[in-house]
């Protein structure tokens, strides 16, 4: 079975914003996995593009933002991208809200369906403290 989802990006400010739609082949899954399917789907969107910026979960490290700002064009490795997503996720990076419940387990199990409401929340450090 194939699912299909649309995942919400939103800050503590409470700035929201479409992730894009990620297409899942089963409708169990760990955290983790949720996590390395839309890191994967990013990468590949993006490397697949013939230009703009990467928009995903998770930023490159400064050496590829550099490089794509002098107009090389990056090939973004996937598997680097999820380990610095998982980093960010334990460092307290960003929250998992499935239908507003925070998930806070990577190999906690989900239960996915068509109207699951997915939303990851950008955790923005505080300044001067």
């Amino acid at each position: 079975m194939l699912l299909t989802l649309s995942i919400v990006d939103e800050t503590t400010a409470g700035k929201r914003e479409h992730a894009g739609t990620f297409q899942f082949d089963t409708v169990t899954l760990t955290l983790r996995d949720l996590i390395r399917l839309r890191v994967q789907q990013e990468v590949k969107r993006f490397n697949d593009a013939q230009s703009g910026a990467f928009r995903g979960l998770v930023q490159p490290e400064e050496s590829e933002r550099l490089l794509n700002g002098i107009r090389e064009r990056v090939v973004l490795d996937w598997e680097k991208q999820y380990e610095i997503a998982i980093t960010a996720f334990k460092g307290n990076g960003f929250l998992v809200l499935l239908d507003d419940l925070q998930m806070t387990d990577l190999d906690e199990t989900l239960h996915l369906t068509e109207q699951s409401k997915v939303t990851f929340l950008r955790l923005v450090p505080l300044m001067g403290g």
